[in-house]
């Protein structure tokens, strides 16, 4: 495993977000949420309680999730982070809340949450904290791949916004969170170190 302190020399690696799974079940809430996100390119799935989580999840996995601590149903939001925590170890979850208390944020992070932020937020903050939970959780999961040198494979979108990304997401694609054009990940890296 890297050494965090490696990680920190390296600069941001802004992994691109692509698919958020917002569960929020108000509906003012949801909707500043979703535009906020779609405007800077991301789509976005919304589900107002556990239940609609898990289904949304079955049909589109996604890259992100936001999660709101109180739902309406018999699991809370700290249940469905606990209950998503268990199948998925790697989608980074954000809990945006109303309640502003140490330990709503301590059991956010016992049950596997990555961040937590207290409503209302604007939305440079909320993408701001979405950035840097996906650059931390991509840091974590690709810590083992750096340190065994496998090969990155780093290209730039035609905005000049430069990417750097695992050699098993050849052929993928993705959006451009700077200017939301829809690229492919070649096959070799197209920019040098």
């Amino acid at each position: 495993m890297v050494a965090p302190e490696r990680w920190s020399n390296m600069g941001s690696v802004e992994v691109p977000v692509s698919l958020v799974l917002l569960v929020e079940d108000n509906p003012k809430d949801a909707q500043f949420v979703k535009s906020a996100l779609e405007a800077r390119h991301m789509s976005v799935r919304v589900a107002k309680d556990s239940g609609q989580a898990h289904m949304t999840m079955q049909m589109h996995q996604p890259d992100f999730i936001i999660i709101d601590a109180i739902l309406p149903g018999d699991e809370s939001g700290f249940e469905l982070c606990e209950r998503i925590r268990r199948r998925e170890e790697k989608i980074p979850i954000l809990f945006l809340s109303a309640i502003d208390m140490d330990d709503a944020r301590d059991l956010a992070e016992r049950v596997g949450a990555d961040g937590y932020l207290t409503k209302p937020v604007t939305p440079e903050q909320l993408m701001t904290k979405i950035q840097e939970i996906a650059d931390a959780a991509w840091r974590r999961d690709h810590a083992d791949e750096e340190e065994s040198g496998e090969e990155r494979i780093r290209f730039a979108c035609t905005c000049g916004k430069r990417f750097r990304v695992s050699s098993a997401h050849r052929g993928k694609s993705l959006t451009c969170p700077q200017c939301g054009e829809p690229l492919i990940v070649p096959k070799r890296s197209t920019i040098s170190t």
